[in-house]
């Protein structure tokens, strides 16, 4: 799975909307409950992607005070504004895994554990930027 963000007033030599692609690595849901102290305190960890607007005033995933605060006041309280994100500067938050799955190999002590995301052009550039090819005459 991967997310795709464009921009459709921007477009390439070949005419697509020039974008990129958020690509996960490994991933895992939260099992915390929208209901539980953590669901409430940290909405974000509900969905893995979140795009909300640019607000200098948002920046922080759960808020700015979450261990004072009663609830969430973060992209989950944010995104039901519902503001509309076409032709604005963008946020993409990506929530990485918040759970670790444990393996044999993890006991008595854990040697690795990688948590990761690329952002990869994806119809940004009109050839392969690191081809050096002089242009046809």
């Amino acid at each position: 799975r991967r997310w795709r963000v464009i921009n459709p007033a921007a477009r390439t030599e070949l005419g697509q909307p020039a974008g990129y692609a958020l690509v996960p690595g490994d991933n895992v849901r939260a099992y915390a409950s929208p209901d539980s102290i953590v669901g409430q305190r940290a909405g974000f960890i509900q969905a893995h992607v979140w795009v909300t607007a640019y607000d200098p005033a948002e920046m922080y995933a759960a808020g700015a005070y979450v261990n004072q605060a009663p609830r969430t006041r973060g992209l989950a309280t944010w995104v039901q504004a519902n503001r509309s994100i076409d032709n604005r500067d963008i946020v993409l938050w990506y929530t990485l895994g918040v759970t670790h799955i444990p393996r044999p190999e993890d006991w008595p002590v854990m040697p690795v554990h990688r948590a990761s995301f690329t952002l990869e052009p994806d119809g940004f550039f009109g050839q392969n930027p690191a081809l050096d090819v002089p242009k046809p005459h």
